[in-house]
Formats: structure tokens, sequence, C-alpha cells
């Protein structure tokens, strides 16, 4: 796990546009209540606009200054984010 202390957030297996909506509210509720862990190790699937929430809630994070981090990213996940082109986006959320 990273080494910030902080509400965790699970990822489901299949992070598809049915859904984002409860990812959203997880991610919105655990960042306003402060440094926010967001753990993908069961994702199967995960949209490109999961990938765009994921750096939204980040950059809502990094504005409130709080801290942010996606940990143990599957193997799905780090090939859609580098099929995407979002290598460099996402070397800044992933810790440990």
């Amino acid at each position: 796990m990273a080494t910030i202390n902080g509400k965790s957030v699970a990822l489901p297996a299949i992070v598809d546009l049915d859904a984002l909506d409860s990812v959203r509210d997880l991610l919105a509720d655990a960042v306003e209540q402060g440094a926010t862990i967001v753990s993908c190790a069961g994702v199967e699937r995960i949209s490109t606009n999961a990938l765009f929430l994921l750096m939204s809630a980040a950059e809502t994070a990094r504005r409130q200054s709080t801290e942010f981090a996606v940990v143990e990213p599957s193997a799905t996940m780090l090939a859609a984010v580098d099929r995407l082109g979002l290598g460099e986006q996402f070397a800044g959320l992933v810790k440990g």
C-alpha cells in the first residue's frame, strides 16, 4: 500500500460507464474527507472515462492540498493507461 494514511477506495472489477456514477460518488466522498488511496488490484476492465475520472479526482485532491494515490494497478489497468497514452498523467498518481 501507499505510505499515505487516508480513506481507501477499492475499484470494482469492471469500471465501465454503468459503474461510473457510484465510483464518482465514492471518490468524491473520499477526497472530501482528505487523503485518498484508490486500490485498483481487482480491475479487470476499465473504460477511458474511468481513467479520466481518476485523473479528475486527483486534480480535485491537489486543489484541496490533500494527497491522492492509485495503488496496486492491475495489468489490465496499466495496459489501458499505456494504450491511451496516459502514462505521464498516471506516473505521479501510482504509488507503491
